[in-house]
């Protein structure tokens, strides 16, 4: 009888267990054979493709199990969506893949085939909304292990949505954010339309790194690469980092302002570099980093500094115009996170002298000297009276003081209390500082030790003028900054991939 009994148990569980062979991990390395199977992207699928077999690779975004005899899930692929539908047959799909599919843990990639079938009516929550696939493979090539830091859900809404009175969610913090980075970077829009910030964010990063290139390019800019452990502080001051070096000491460059000039001095007449920049100022702000990186350009210019400052200013508007035009659908996506107000600005930048921006201050209550530097206050609160008068979040202020400016600034030529200097300002706050460079030796000297820099830590690039030089001006920009004041987010740590601040050396 026992006997009888287990048999049939037994006769029972193998009919429940066909099809095996469609669903399973895989090996752990991957690289057995190749096969020459065409997976497709997610975002190319559609109802066009009805009846279509394909295969796709997807983090599983959701699960949901209604019998054991079908599930429903979400595939993601990047910011790209697709539900997928499980059920039974007799010949393939058992009762135990349903199972097997549906205690796949959410975040595990997985290999998925099935057949493109037009969907009766629109999905709303997934970015392919007139086609699901009817699964017929599921395999895991890679398991989430233990639980999610925090809810992919409750870390995409929007400050809206942690506004309402109605309803209570839990509020994930920058702070928890940036101690997971790689979860928090995949953080999707679980609701209507689904969306990843995040990646929007990176993506327009990236667009404007390759616009700033593009653009450079086009006029007869060459892309150099300069070193970032030098042997002496490049900008003078204490805010630089020193590291062992064999059995000396160097220093992380905190620009690479000299650089760029000793270019200009060897005739590349203009050169740019994207790298990073190091700044070891113990500034705990929503703006300050430790490390960041810069978009530098210097040129060499044949009669006036302004002609450096015309090419930063078409510069300027070419980003933000390529922006609009390229990156519209990222920028959506980032505001429906982070909601804000477009980025206005002229096709002619808006320009004023620091002494109209002083007496601007002063008329609206604000009491400031005619040579003391901008403090952030201030930056502020002049970028709200430049937007309610001239209708722009970005412009350029010019002449700076000479006594605020860095020892290579050249003094004006008709007021040497003033500079031949500029910064770029971005809802307020500076996102570039720049100037015409001294070029002449003597006067370059001259000026370091005015600053209290120590020659002998600078005598290549002193030097380097020796030989001659032409006039030349340039700037450096801060890129997540830009990143920052164009989106209006509340915190540069939101536009770096992996922050660094007086306080954070992980992930």
């Amino acid at each position: 009888m026992a006997e009888r009994e287990a048999a049939e148990r037994a006769a029972r569980a193998a009919a429940e267990n066909y099809g095996t062979e469609n669903y399973g991990k895989l090996p752990m390395n991957q690289s057995q054979e190749r096969k020459g199977v065409n997976r497709i992207r997610v975002s190319d699928i559609n109802a066009g493709r009805a009846g279509e077999t394909v295969t796709i690779r997807a983090r599983v975004h959701t699960s949901r199990a209604t019998s054991a005899k079908l599930a429903f899930f979400v595939f993601r692929q990047q910011d790209s969506t697709i539900q997928g539908v499980l059920t039974i047959d007799e010949t393939n799909i058992s009762k135990n893949f349903v199972k097997f599919a549906s205690n796949v843990p959410v975040e595990s990639i997985v290999i998925v085939e099935g057949i493109v079938m037009r969907t009766q009516e629109e999905i709303k929550s997934t970015t392919v909304s007139d086609a699901e696939l009817q699964i017929k493979k599921f395999y895991v090539m890679s398991e989430t292990h233990g639980r999610l830091p925090f809810s992919l859900e409750d870390a995409s809404r929007s400050e809206e949505e942690f506004n309402k009175e109605d309803v209570q969610f839990s509020r994930v913090t920058l702070e928890t954010r940036l101690n997971h980075r790689v979860v928090d970077l995949r953080v999707s829009r679980m609701r209507a339309l689904i969306t990843v910030a995040n990646h929007g964010i990176f993506r327009i990063q990236s667009g404007i790194c390759q616009l700033f290139r593009e653009f450079l390019l086009s006029k007869s800019f060459i892309e150099i690469h300069t070193p970032k452990i030098i042997g002496a502080a490049s900008e003078g001051g204490s805010n630089v980092f020193s590291i062992k070096y064999f059995k000396g000491e160097a220093f992380l460059a905190q620009s690479p302002q000299l650089y760029k000039q000793m270019c200009i001095c060897s005739d590349f007449e203009r050169v740019f570099e994207i790298a990073p920049v190091f700044r070891a100022e113990d500034s705990n702000t929503h703006r300050h980093m430790t490390e960041f990186m810069g978009l530098d350009l210097e040129m060499a210019f044949e009669e006036h500094y302004h002609e450096a400052l015309d090419i930063l200013d078409e510069l300027f508007v070419f980003i933000f115009d390529g922006l609009k035009t390229r990156y519209a659908s990222e920028i959506k996506t980032v505001k429906s996170q982070y909601p804000s107000a477009d980025f206005e600005y002229h096709p002619k930048t808006l320009r004023l002298e620091y002494k109209d921006a002083v007496q601007l201050l002063r008329e609206n209550g604000t009491e400031i000297g005619d040579f003391e530097d901008l403090s952030t206050e201030k930056e502020k609160f002049l970028g709200k009276l430049v937007k309610e008068k001239y209708k722009t979040d970005f412009y350029i202020l010019d002449k700076f003081p000479l006594a605020v400016r860095p020892f290579y600034t050249m003094p004006d030529s008709n007021d040497n209390r003033y500079s031949n200097s500029y910064d770029f300002f971005m809802r307020g706050q500076e996102i570039l500082s720049g100037a015409q460079r001294i070029h002449d030796p003597v006067f370059l000297e001259e000026r370091a030790k005015v600053h209290g820099v120590d020659i002998r830590t600078i005598q290549p690039y002193i030097d380097s003028f020796k030989r001659g030089a032409p006039p030349h001006a340039g700037g450096g920009i801060g890129l997540e900054r830009v990143v920052m004041f164009y989106l209006n987010l509340d915190d540069i740590r939101r536009s770096s991939l992996f922050p660094r601040d007086p306080k954070r050396l992980e992930p």
